[in-house]
């Protein structure tokens, strides 16, 4: 009995011991903010992997969460687009890495950003950030300028993903002081992307394709919901569509599966957005059609 007891009271020690260090591994593990990670540096290469390698460096035991890295090359509005339709599934504290970066090595900015819900966007300021501006607002920004905050010396003038986005979000993850990044930037002047709206008239709608929806190839307009709702369509109406000056009859539908294989449809996708496809089939593809062709809706008589 004497020697279980003393046992049990050496292990009892032991765990007494190591509690506090279990319970600031805890701490800090709870601490290091979640990296939303987007680029449109493909995953070919070691790009992708390089730039995780620096964020694990900086902040040991960081989340990071690959939002896409196949934005289509050198696209900002695309990438802003997905930045804004991803950004509200993170936490409100969540770090944004977003490199599509076609100005990489000029005088364009690097920047860190605030918005009013608390994330942290790190990325060029070359629009990246209009959509988010837009809906979340910002409370401030910081151009990234000191050296603490990027790779170190030997900076790559055409790598600034490795050199400086990553380090920068992963030194904010951990919790480092974002305004000693770098000076202020004032936020009234950043750069913005021109956000084409459809438009509604007495006759009609006027809009534009933005985007595929991924590999699928339906095309995804710049017409939200309530915005087509102006038109008076119901589901189960067909409805008169010219896209890129061609037309079409398409029903109005709540998903592919209400038409036959192989039969269009127009539908209102996961956000928000009114958008044309084919039933287990590539609309993009089939009628050679694509991101800036125009749309023209009539109103239902």
């Amino acid at each position: 009995m004497r020697r279980r007891d003393l046992f049990c009271g050496i292990l009892l020690g032991a765990l007494v011991s190591l509690s506090p260090c279990v319970a600031l591994g805890q701490r800090d593990a709870k601490a290091l903010r979640t990296i939303g990670f987007m680029t449109d540096f493909d995953v070919r290469d070691d790009a992708v992997g390089i730039c995780k390698a620096v964020m694990e460096g900086v902040a040991p035991g960081v989340r990071i969460i690959d939002i896409t890295h196949q934005v289509t090359p050198y696209e900002i509005a695309e990438g802003a687009r997905f930045l804004a339709g991803s950004a509200p599934y993170f936490p409100d504290d969540a770090v944004f890495v977003v490199v599509v970066d076609p100005g990489v090595g000029s005088a364009r900015k690097a920047i860190i950003a605030k918005s009013k819900k608390g994330q942290y966007f790190v990325l060029p300021d070359n629009g990246l950030l209009t959509l988010v501006q837009d809906r979340d607002g910002i409370v401030g920004a910081r151009e990234i300028k000191n050296p603490e905050w990027m790779i170190g010396a030997k900076m790559s003038s055409t790598f600034h993903g490795r050199d400086i986005f990553s380090p920068a979000g992963a030194h904010l993850a951990r919790g480092d002081d974002w305004t000693t990044a770098g000076p202020e930037v004032d936020v009234a002047k950043l750069v913005r992307l021109d956000i084409r709206s459809a438009t509604v008239d007495a006759a009609r709608l006027r809009g534009h394709v933005i985007g595929t929806d991924g590999p699928f190839g339906n095309l995804v307009l710049n017409v939200p919901a309530e915005t087509f709702a102006q038109l008076g369509y119901g589901l189960g109406d067909v409805v008169p569509v010219e896209i890129g000056g061609k037309k079409y009859e398409l029903p109005f539908v709540k998903t592919f599966s209400d038409v036959p294989v192989g039969k269009g449809l127009l539908y209102i996708d996961s956000r928000g957005r009114l958008s044309v496809g084919i039933n287990q089939r590539n609309f993009a593809e089939i009628n050679a059609v694509g991101a800036g062709a125009e749309v023209v809706i009539p109103r239902r008589r």
